[in-house]
């Protein structure tokens, strides 16, 4: 009965301060819809206890009242964000007021002003530009325009911003593929550097760096953090867990290949799969299905596919992580710091059997097993392939697409909101061996230019600081399926909706998360070198030249631009190693590691285990 009354008069209260808002207040941007009524009444999803949630919202009734006349209070815009957008969070209602009050009072020097940020076209980034930049807005007063482009372009226009030192954008979010060149070539203003001098009285109290998964990816071997993790997400092994779990396909595929049906575990039973979809089962339902996806179309994005650890899968670097020491997964080799080649005649493997091996099976599996179209389509046209339901698995998909693969309708979606997919580990190539790094996983992360002028790099970071603050982050991670946050993973929110999410949960809470790593500090010019790689992989798709050429063609391009980069004045610049005969590096232990001619039986887990196995 009181908890009736209550809320009751409470309800009251909203309604009138709503009116007088309404009536004072024109919006600039298009207002969310305040739902104050049903977390009152219990049905708002938010990690709370009834208990708290009650007292929470009696503090915020007297908050409310009195927030024209006390400056410790939120305004009804701010109010109006927190109840009806910043839901769940793993911080209390009190505990987001006072987040967003820091804001407001820290920006309070720039209001008025106007920032410029960019970032690639997915689905987090998407919600923070038609969302938090106006709530970022509403909250502080200050402006962001914030763009979406493809990777490729976030990377030609922050190349030509340094350039030319022409101030294009005062922040951009790109991966952290580039961390060799930021610490090698000193244009960047490191988030270490920001934080200990002008930016420390503009750096959020609970920041809380170490509750951030993707930290190490970012910081340098100078042991500085150059860039602070947006969103995070790995290239993880996708399969069709209703079609593996249908005792007509267990059987037949055990009784032809000898072992079970389930996660691969190596590239021989991926192989072995691909071949039973595709050529075995060849349809479900009058439905043509395969085995494998993949994309070959001649662009950039070919070239991510082959540097975004492809080779590493394979077990073409050394041991060690993140990214293996001295060989990395470019094949680049690294001596005190300084890249000394990548051919195998100067000590590298990115022409090594190894390295021919993995590009090998990648176009021999894009021709048997995949749909004949996918020889013909780039990244972003094969992305939603999988989704129309007649593909098996694919060995290497991106978990930033978890939100689209589980909209309710789709073919590869249940009734109850349930996936009828996976992700798991991928599988690994022959010459992997235990302790390599496995797979890819990157974060798109907040990056500052040295010559940006200082009132527009600290206003910029202070919306950085805002997208990927406890109060909107575990918000945006349900968004967009790219966490950062360790709190936000282990909250009881995600524990509850792990079921809906196909794996994404149990993979990072498992200890897979630790062997799934970006591009490493061995390359020394990420924007530089990236582009060698489409266009010698395009060559071998095409059959213009054998895998073994085209792989010897790019390794010597990667070397003469190593030789190019001597010259110029760089921290742990490269140091070109002689050429020798590819017998001597062969020969000594790591790698380059020489022909491997043992076959290797299939090996596959149930789910459960293969998540558990690393």
């Amino acid at each position: 009965m009181q908890r009736n009354i209550s809320l009751s008069s409470f309800k009251w209260l909203i309604s009138l301060f709503g009116l007088l808002a309404l009536m004072s207040i024109t919006p600039l941007y298009a207002e969310p819809q305040v739902n104050l009524l049903a977390l009152i009444e219990g049905t708002e999803e938010k990690p709370v206890t009834p208990v708290q949630l009650q007292t929470d919202l009696s503090e915020l009734t007297s908050n409310t009242a009195s927030s024209h006349v006390a400056n410790d209070t939120l305004n009804f815009k701010s109010l109006t964000w927190l109840e009806s957008e910043f839901q769940p969070s793993t911080l209390s209602i009190e505990q987001q007021k006072r987040e967003l009050l820091w804001f407001r009072d820290t920006a309070a020097p720039f209001k008025g002003k106007t920032i410029r940020v960019i970032s690639e076209r997915i689905k987090t980034h998407q919600y923070e530009s038609n969302v938090l930049a106006k709530a970022f807005y509403d909250i502080t007063g200050i402006h962001v325009i914030h763009e979406l482009t493809n990777e490729d372009d976030v990377i030609k226009k922050l190349s030509a911003q340094l350039m030319t030192g022409q101030r294009l954008y005062d922040a951009y979010i790109s991966d952290s593929d580039l961390i060799g060149s930021h610490f090698r070539q000193q244009n960047i203003k490191s988030v270490t550097e920001l934080m200990n001098d002008h930016a420390a009285k503009y750096t959020l109290p609970t920041l809380a760096l170490n509750d951030f998964i993707g930290l190490a990816f970012t910081t340098g071997p100078d042991g500085k953090i150059y860039q602070l993790p947006d969103q995070q997400f790995a290239n993880l092994y996708w399969y069709r867990s209703d079609w593996f779990a249908d005792p007509t396909y267990q059987a037949l595929f055990e009784s032809k290949y000898g072992y079970k049906l389930g996660v691969p575990q190596n590239w021989q039973a991926y192989e072995d799969i691909a071949n039973f979809f595709t050529h075995d089962i060849h349809s479900i339902d009058g439905v043509k299905v395969y085995g494998h996806m993949d994309y070959g179309k001649s662009d950039p994005s070919l070239g991510w596919r082959m540097s975004d650890a492809w080779l590493s899968m394979a077990g073409v670097g050394d041991k060690g992580l993140p990214n293996g020491l001295p060989v990395d997964e470019w094949g680049i080799r690294v001596e005190d710091c300084h890249p000394v080649g990548a051919s195998i005649e100067r000590g590298g493997a990115l022409n090594s059997p190894a390295a021919i091996y993995a590009v090998e099976k990648y176009k021999d599996w894009l021709i048997e097993y995949a749909p004949p179209e996918a020889q013909q389509l780039t990244f972003s046209e094969s992305g939603d392939w999988a989704a129309k339901g007649n593909i098996a698995q694919q060995i290497f998909w991106y978990t930033a697409f978890v939100s689209d693969f589980t909209q309710a309708g789709l073919p590869v979606m249940n009734q109850d909101g349930t996936p009828k997919w996976r992700v798991a580990p991928s599988p690994v190539g022959q010459y992997w061996q235990q302790g390599m790094k496995s797979g890819y996983q990157d974060t798109g992360a907040w990056t500052f230019l040295n010559h940006t002028p200082k009132e527009q790099q600290l206003a910029a970071w202070l919306y950085a600081q805002f997208v990927v603050s406890k109060t909107v982050s575990l918000r945006k991670t349900i968004v967009g399926s790219t966490p950062i946050r360790q709190s936000d993973i282990d909250s009881d929110y995600m524990t509850d909706k792990a079921k809906y999410l196909g794996g994404l949960v149990e993979f990072y809470r498992s200890q897979a998360r630790n062997v799934w790593t970006p591009t490493g500090t061995n390359v020394p010019d990420y924007p530089g070198m990236a582009g060698y790689w489409w266009q010698a992989v395009s060559h071998i798709l095409t059959g213009e030249v054998s895998v073994a050429q085209g792989m010897n063609n790019l390794a010597e391009k990667i070397d003469e631009h190593l030789i190019k980069l001597q010259s110029s004045k760089m921290t742990c610049g490269p140091k070109v190693n002689p050429k020798v005969s590819p017998s001597f590096w062969l020969n000594q232990t790591g790698s380059p590691k020489p022909v491997k001619e043992t076959s290797v039986k299939g090996k596959t887990l149930p789910f459960e285990e293969a998540i558990n196995v690393w």
